[in-house]
């Protein structure tokens, strides 16, 4: 299937966010292989009708889910609507808790709280082409072969923890 959306046409400061992006995650990577901090995330996956909803970051080469870090105090469904609002500007939704998976990735001791949420067609999305340069709607057969995440890979082989 195609990508649904690309943002709109980069400006100068979206062009370089991405780059710092680019230039950062790998060093922030590197940081966590000598420290090996614990992480705590959150990511939904978007079901519109048996396909899923994918994004594809500036700085990483897998497609990943909506998502990302849970701040201090905030609870993994508050952490996952609002990254899903700033990631690719859709929130309000009733995301039903599916599972958390742990492991080691990019160097830290990860646990990931998913969430699903199924739909009939297709919202509209807004991406900020900074962090999300990109939208994917993936049939369960192009899954199969699509490069995700690790965190992903585990959501999808339903390897909870």
């Amino acid at each position: 299937m195609p990508s649904l959306e690309r943002g709109p046409a980069a400006g100068l400061v979206d062009a370089l966010w991405r780059v710092a992006l680019r230039l950062g995650f790998p060093l922030a990577r590197a940081w966590w292989h000598l420290r090996r901090p614990s992480h705590e995330g959150a990511l939904v996956a978007i079901y519109v009708g048996q396909a899923l909803l994918l994004v594809k970051t500036s700085y990483r080469a897998g497609w990943g889910l909506p998502g990302g870090s849970m701040h201090a105090g905030e609870t993994p469904d508050v952490a996952a609507q609002r990254e899903m609002e700033e990631e690719i500007g859709f929130s309000s939704h009733a995301l039903r808790a599916v599972g958390e998976v742990c492991g080691v990735w990019d160097g830290r001791t990860d646990r990931v709280h998913f969430f699903e949420l199924h739909l009939d067609r297709m919202p509209e999305l807004r991406l900020d082409n900074r962090e999300i340069v990109a939208t994917h709607l993936a049939s369960p057969e192009e899954l199969r072969s699509m490069p995700v995440t690790a965190a992903v890979a585990a959501y999808l082989r339903r390897d909870f923890c």
